[in-house]
């Protein structure tokens, strides 16, 4: 493979420009379309980074395990100086209505929405009615919000993460969209752009609750358990539509519950997100979906923390 082919497949899985691919590699323009165009070749050292990130981006990277127990620790040590996660998230507005606003607009950006951040946050405090964008869209927003809102206060009251849950989440969800909303599907599906079986319909009441039940799982890994759970979730992918919005609700009350941060997983990742989760799910390699897992609840400690 040609260094033109690996970086054309590294902007792809990062979603950057050129020019902001060359400052991630930490270079000049210039030097980056040099190497683009096959003027130049990177030099040793940079090759080993360009190779590194090709095999990262492309689910291929071996994570080491000190590493990765390295940063569930840091994380582990960060929830525990908090008493409870989700009380300061209620009792503090303005970081509840932060994380409404970054989960509500990223989950529903990596399925689709064409809502901007600005126009989310118009939506969701304002009750803007946006003229240039359409009604569903926007409904999806409205009901992610009350999906979110209701799920704070479940785990607050410190309630069983089951079927009931995902079901009523669903029925919120797609509430005024969908008339199948806080139903199972009744049909078969395919997960559009990867070769991944989906549950056949007539078993998804049967495999779902098993699923759920694995977080009755006594651990003290949450993102190991986080990571499994919503790996299984999608592949089954239970409902007509809204299954990755709900697999993220689900993850989240797993984290919430375990007073660990939210995981905010940006939609400029998705790309990542869709690599680390197919490798999951069909080399049961959790190990790059566990470290991106960690970086999104990174993100939430920082909104907790009020850190920009």
């Amino acid at each position: 493979m040609t260094i033109r082919q690996k970086l054309e497949i590294i902007q792809n899985k990062l979603g950057l420009t050129q020019t902001k691919l060359a400052e991630r590699f930490g270079v000049s323009f210039v030097a980056f379309n040099s190497w683009w165009t096959g003027k130049s070749v990177p030099r040793p050292k940079m090759l080993t980074v360009i190779d590194e990130l090709f095999l990262e981006v492309t689910g291929q990277k071996v994570i080491p395990t000190d590493q990765l127990t390295a940063k569930k620790e840091v994380l582990s040590t960060q929830s525990h100086q908090h008493k409870s996660i989700i009380n300061e998230i209620l009792n503090h507005p303005d970081i509840r209505d932060q994380f409404i606003l970054k989960l509500t607009y990223h989950s529903n950006s990596i399925e689709g929405s064409t809502l901007t951040e600005p126009d989310t946050a118009a939506v969701l405090f304002d009750n803007v009615a946006l003229p240039n964008k359409s009604l569903t869209e926007q409904l999806e927003a409205k009901n992610h919000q009350t999906a979110l809102n209701y799920l704070f206060d479940f785990v607050s009251k410190k309630g069983k993460i089951d079927e009931n849950l995902v079901l009523k989440l669903h029925s919120i969800l797609m509430n005024g969209i969908r008339p199948d909303a806080g139903s199972y599907r009744n049909h078969g599906v395919r997960i559009t752009g990867v070769d991944l079986p989906t549950a056949n319909h007539m078993s998804i009441h049967k495999l779902i609750p098993e699923v759920l039940d694995l977080i009755n799982n006594r651990t003290k890994d949450i993102i190991a358990l986080s990571a499994s759970v919503h790996a299984k979730f999608e592949q089954i992918h239970p409902f007509s539509d809204g299954n990755g919005r709900i697999g993220r609700l689900l993850m989240n009350a797993m984290l919430l519950s375990a007073n660990f941060f939210p995981a905010v997983i940006h939609q400029e990742t998705k790309r990542l997100y869709y690599t680390y989760l197919y490798k999951a799910q069909t080399k049961e390699d959790y190990s790059q979906l566990e470290n991106f897992l960690c970086d999104a609840v990174g993100d939430g400690f920082r909104i907790l923390g009020r850190v920009e």
